[in-house]
């Protein structure tokens, strides 16, 4: 019996169904690896196909199984489709030797393939870098390599745990409306997330996309960092200085699908609809118009799997954030889906193969690099995601918390405060079957036709009433309920947590990105920063409340202790309190009741100390708690106990007192 029933005995009735994803999973081992060799070895196809330097000149490799011919064509032979052909070789596998210096670094080239009496144009499938022509919107591969390494800095790094991530988009993390770099981003951004104590980066869109605001969501290049930002040496700049400041930084890795496209896509490049992809229906994603790929294909998860070991290798990222992993987990893809039942994960709707790649995946990714860190967007739930693959798992260190935001955004659009029910929100945040990644609002509630959670707070009144010498009831509900929602959300709801650039402060509106129906605006598709660096308003104030929450968690530990332990909940008080970490967090959600002298159980019987305050003043708050000790003895109660003033809508963080002072 495989450990992941022992842990999780529910299990026990799908014990077929964790035996036939394990045998599955050793079965396609033998077949890719034939007992000589490990993952790591297996998963080197970059290193033989596209673009390698000779002593002499170059050689270009492709596979391509069912063309009947490959070309390669480009500047240096002035784009002559058919005049420089490449050799047939065994397995479907295509090469040409170019002498000398008939390429260059930056040769701008394509391949044609012809099939019968067709020839269509293809960017190379290894490309590492992809440019479009602005004037005619058309893709190519510019010819590149790394003669001369970068010079790395990093190899003192080490990752902290656990993950406090800040989700990022480098073209958008600028003030000004244009596309922001690489560069800018790791000089201008990545201070502000050291500051804010986050030590963690996540980036996506990195994987070329032709389409910018599919949130790089729709891959076409998978070995290419995306050339909106800059030059690949300008990504390595990025990831060499956060490891510099002790930043990790996750790679955003699409590899659920595939953008459909055919000329800067993988999409049709042999002529075949299976080459990566299912054919039929099965190829095509019922929702998002992309291609699926075929997880069984040795060619196909040695395309994958190879991926991922050049991005840890090439660019020294630290891991990955897999997109999209209930898509890939059921041939439904998840869609409409409760997920209410063990025996939904354990059906014939498994996609077993899309469960084996993944499980590969994460065992090469610690062969590659052992302390890198995997996290799972997966809504489903599915059992021994972050288990181990010897004990049965699929091996992910962590997923997803995407039913916490979920949760926040119906109860901020359809209730009143007064009818949130806090037994829900605390099952929402506490029921977990594995270690979990919390968060109010990603990337998914900030696009345009959503709005961020501030914005659905405030709405119009952040235009007109964010200033510090301003208070108004709208206003003032927002502020709070902004501080007590992510306060909550990080100390409860999992193991990590996550926000998205620009949301610790409170970034009014939502993310368009450049289209025609905005008149290819970057006027929302960008952060402006100088709301939060103006001390005259009132963003400046939800970012140091932010920054001093992920502060107080790092230095007290708390998510060492898995759950955090329940001491109060009141639903007619709209009150609730719990220990993680040795700290004492008290809430209430009340809209207009503040109470005096409220009793709360706790664990330790010593004096307690106030260390954080969402109403404090300089969060631009009521400040009407006083500082000071307070006894942990109730005359005429047994135990432990706390008598607060807690005011409405507010937020407090209490430590038992040691000797010299406030647990630290």
């Amino acid at each position: 019996m495989y450990r992941v029933i022992q842990k999780f005995p529910e299990l026990e009735p799908f014990a077929g169904d964790i035996d036939l994803r394990m045998s599955r999973y050793k079965d396609k081992c033998y077949q890719l690896l034939r007992g000589r060799m490990s993952l790591k070895d297996f998963a080197n196809a970059h290193t033989y196909y596209g673009f390698h330097r000779l002593p002499d000149g170059w050689v270009y490799r492709e596979w391509a199984p069912g063309a009947d011919q490959l070309y390669l064509t480009g500047d240096f032979n002035g784009w002559k489709w058919t005049e420089t052909p490449l050799e047939r070789l065994d397995n479907g596998n295509w090469e040409l030797t170019l002498p000398g210096d008939t390429l260059q670094k930056g040769s701008r080239v394509l391949t044609i393939v012809r099939n019968g009496d067709r020839l269509t144009q293809h960017v190379p499938l290894y490309a590492r870098r992809v440019t479009q022509d602005w004037v005619t919107q058309s893709w190519c591969c510019e010819v590149w390599d790394d003669l001369e390494p970068y010079p790395w800095t990093d190899g003192d790094f080490r990752q902290e745990e656990p993950p406090l991530i800040y989700e990022a988009h480098v073209g958008m993390s600028g003030e000004e409306e244009k596309i922001a770099t690489y560069r800018e981003f790791a000089d201008w951004v990545l201070p502000h997330v050291q500051d804010a104590g986050y030590n963690t980066v996540q980036l996506m869109a990195i994987m070329e996309h032709p389409f910018y605001g599919s949130f790089g969501y729709q891959v076409s290049s998978f070995f290419a960092p995306s050339s909106r930002f800059g030059y690949p040496d300008d990504l390595k700049y990025l990831v060499n200085r956060a490891h510099e400041m002790g930043i990790r930084v996750l790679l955003d890795v699409v590899h659920s699908h595939a953008v459909g496209n055919t000329l800067e896509g993988i999409n049709l490049f042999d002529g075949t609809s299976y080459q990566f992809f299912h054919e039929g229906p099965e190829g095509d994603h019922p929702a998002w118009g992309t291609k699926c790929f075929d997880y069984n294909k040795p060619e196909v998860l040695h395309f994958l799997l190879s991926n991922l070991k050049y991005w840890l290798d090439e660019y020294h990222f630290d891991g990955f954030r897999f997109d999209g992993v209930t898509s890939m987990l059921y041939h439904d893809h998840g869609l409409g889906a409760s997920f209410s039942e063990l025996a939904q994960y354990f059906t014939m709707n498994t996609a077993v193969e899309a469960v084996t790649y993944l499980q590969l995946a994460n065992e090469l990714i610690r062969q590659v690099k052992p302390d890198a860190l995997t996290v799972a967007e997966d809504m489903s739930g599915m059992p021994g995601m972050c288990e181990p693959v010897q004990d049965g798992g699929i091996g992910f260190d962590y997923r997803l918390g995407m039913g916490i935001p979920d949760l926040w955004i119906r109860y901020v659009k359809e209730r009143r405060d007064e009818d949130w029910d806090l037994n829900l929100i605390w099952k929402e945040m506490t029921f977990r079957n594995a270690p979990t990644v919390a968060y109010v609002e990603s990337h998914d509630q900030a696009l345009v036709g959503d709005k961020t959670m501030m914005f659905r707070f405030a709405d119009a009144a952040m235009y007109t009433q964010m200033n510090r010498t301003c208070h108004s009831e709208v206003i003032d509900r927002a502020m709070a309920l902004h501080k007590l929602t992510r306060l909550l959300t990080m100390a409860a709801g999992g193991s990590g947590y996550l926000t998205l650039m620009g949301n610790e402060f409170g970034h009014p509106e939502w993310i368009d990105f450049p289209r025609p129906g905005n008149g290819n605006s970057f006027k929302y598709c960008r952060r402006q920063w100088s709301l939060m660096e103006n001390r005259d308003l009132k963003y400046r104030a939800l970012y140091d409340f932010d920054r001093d929450m992920i502060r107080l968690a790092k230095e007290h530990r708390i998510f060492d202790q898995p759950y955090p332990e329940l001491r109060l909940l009141n639903q007619e008080d709209h009150a609730l309190a719990f220990e993680r970490g040795g700290l004492l967090f008290a809430f209430n959600f009340s809209p207009d009741r503040s109470y005096a002298d409220y009793v709360i159980p706790v664990g330790e019987g010593r004096d307690y100390a106030l260390l954080l305050c969402s109403d404090d003043e300089k969060y631009d708050g009521y400040n009407r708690v006083e500082r000071g000790p307070v006894s942990a003895y109730v005359p005429g109660l047994s135990g432990n106990h706390v008598r607060l003033y807690l005011p409405a809508r507010t937020a407090l963080v209490l430590a038992p007192v040691r000797q010299g002072g406030a647990e630290a």
